[in-house]
């Protein structure tokens, strides 16, 4: 019998808004004009790999797209429908196949009634390809990917958090904005592997004596007799949903209530699926069981309540969490909840178990891109083009960034807040030698929060809050800072330094041009990936230009950052084939 695969993304319609081109667009780049913001709406993709036995879960992964018209001080940003014409294509650099990495296609008709073609899901999407639109909604997607935590060039070591690149279109074909996006994945389901069970037929012959079970049948999916709401499937009469009676089976013996329990199968030790601001990287300061309860407890549930499992999950605004303020829409999870501006939470939060920041350097790939540092989106003018005044999401106070602070050894910023101040930055601190509160004492060194190690031997970004009058250094020089408001600097920030950088997006080559003001002698040019590895340094001379050239490098985002005199300028590039 044919089984359905339902799509995991949930349709909320609202009315299609458009804006008129602003008087300034002629001038600037179209790149320039928009963004792409690109999430997996499952935080984590478990499948098994082997598929002769038994099927747990399919390759099945799924991406969700914004596509966002920038705006400024008298336009709104907009979140463009799917029927103004503009189109996404999603690839996964370094994987393009999943047949011969996995057996699944051997078995998709024994298993689901369908004959797919090689490397494309059950949803119909394929490793790459070009995302659906939906009629009159502000976003697009992509369901079902069947990407295998294996790349083209290996076979045996998994890499769980791969990233998609992703574009955006005019109708006539005009590239607009493009993004990085995680799209994870494991097979480390560990029935086995774990030593709990000595083989997957093993798992089968314990089904030996149920009515109707028949072992010859293999493979066998689990979903089509135990309900699995996860895909869709109704199960057979009488038979206990799937989330329930593994949960209660395992939590018989599982009682340790650590979150290793957890780990043994969502989706294993060492994927650890659960990587955002809760977990760090030195232990979970909220624990799996904290929200969902015990092993036990999370079958027991389903059974006592009636619960629908994946459906009906722990809500952000329950009691003793974030309260009515950060609720999700009555009724939705939060992976299906929209807020500011009609955009899905995820948008600036990250998926479920990955809310930003993460201690998954590729999780927070996209959000450095975007407005330069890591965490949730905060930063108004990646999507205003300004810093608007007033509240913001959930009624908070916009935030302002400044960045390229000049600050060296020896110098100092002064700020005076009279609300809340926070600062972010990589592994950067603040020697504060002047302070207005208990808080901020002269000779009290603020380190950010730490998270994992990064190339440069610093720290992903964390935060601090603060208030009153203070005097500091930051270190190293030039980290950014963020403010909830803006503020009284000393040194000032750097003004325009008027260079050009061109073309953006480029095939590997562009140029660095100086088109406007003096050059305080030589400058130093690097070219940074987004995991602040250095790719290609250089100098220029004042008032001149140079040719620069990745060609070798792969395609994605680079930060051009040009140093020197005082100066520290940096741009994001895209390089495309």
């Amino acid at each position: 019998m044919k089984k359905i695969i339902l799509s995991l993304i949930s349709i909320a319609v609202i009315p299609a808004i458009f804006m008129s081109f602003k008087p300034d667009e002629k001038d600037r780049p179209l790149t320039d004009q928009y963004i792409v913001i690109a999430w997996n709406d499952l935080g984590m993709h478990c499948a098994n790999l082997e598929f002769a036995n038994m099927c747990i879960l399919p390759p099945y992964n799924n991406q969700t797209v914004h596509v966002i018209k920038k705006g400024d001080s008298t336009h709104l940003p907009v979140a463009m429908p799917g029927s103004s014409g503009i189109y996404v294509t999603y690839e996964i650099p370094g994987n393009s196949h999943s047949v011969g990495k996995t057996n699944f296609w051997d078995y998709s008709l024994h298993l689901f009634g369908v004959v797919l073609p090689p490397d494309v899901g059950l949803a119909g999407f394929a490793m790459t390809g070009t995302m659906a639109k939906s009629d009159a909604l502000n976003y697009q997607y992509a369901t079902g990917i069947p990407i295998t935590a294996y790349t083209d060039g290996s076979t045996t070591i998994q890499y769980p958090y791969q990233l998609t690149m992703i574009k955006a279109f005019l109708p006539g074909g005009t590239l607009i904005a493009s993004t990085q996006s995680v799209i994870p994945v494991s097979h480390e389901i560990n029935c086995v592997s774990l030593g709990c069970h000595v083989s997957e037929m093993a798992i089968l012959n314990q089904h030996e004596q149920v009515p109707g079970f028949n072992i010859a049948n293999k493979p066998i999916l689990c979903a089509n007799c135990h309900s699995d709401p996860a895909l869709g499937t109704t199960g057979q009469p009488g038979v206990p949903p799937f989330s329930q009676v593994i949960h209660m089976k395992h939590g018989e013996f599982i009682k340790t209530g650590a979150i290793s329990d957890c780990y043994k199968c969502h989706p294993g030790p060492n994927t650890q699926c659960w990587r955002d601001v809760m977990h760090t990287s030195t232990g979970a300061i909220t624990k799996c069981q904290d929200c969902h309860g015990s092993v036990y407890n999370v079958g027991k549930s389903i059974e006592q309540n009636g619960r629908q499992p994946w459906l009906q999950e722990p809500s952000c605004g329950a009691a003793n969490c974030h309260g009515v303020q950060f609720a999700e829409e009555p009724g939705k999870l939060f992976k299906n909840s929209k807020g500011h501006g009609g955009l899905f939470c995820s948008t600036c939060h990250n998926s479920p178990h990955a809310i930003l920041p993460t201690t998954q350097a590729n999780d927070n790939v996209q959000n450095i891109a975007l407005q330069g540092f890591a965490g949730t989106l905060s930063e108004c003018s990646v999507c205003h083009g300004y810093t608007p005044s007033g509240l913001g999401p959930h009624g908070i106070p916009a935030i302002k960034v400044l960045q390229g602070i000049n600050v060296s050894s020896g110098q100092s910023a002064c700020y005076n807040a009279t609300q809340n101040i926070t600062a972010a930055g990589n592994g950067a601190y603040f020697n504060v030698l002047s302070g207005g509160n208990a808080t901020l004492i002269a000779g009290r060194q603020i380190s950010f929060l730490p998270g994992t190690s990064v190339s440069n031997g610093g720290h992903l970004w964390g935060y601090i809050t603060a208030k009153g009058r203070y005097c500091g250094s930051l270190f190293p020089p030039m980290a950014p800072v963020t403010l909830s408001e803006e503020e009284n600097v000393s040194p000032a920030l750097s003004a325009d330094p008027g260079f050009k950088i061109y073309p953006n997006p480029n095939t590997g080559e562009f140029i660095i041009e100086k088109v406007s003001g003096d050059l305080p002698g030589n400058l130093e040019v690097k070219v940074i990936n987004l995991f602040g590895k250095e790719m290609v340094a250089r100098r220029i001379h004042a008032n001149s230009h140079i040719t620069v050239n990745i060609g070798d490098h792969p395609d994605g985002i680079y930060l051009v950052r040009i140093t020197g005199g005082g100066l520290d300028h940096s741009e994001k590039i895209i390089k495309q084939h």
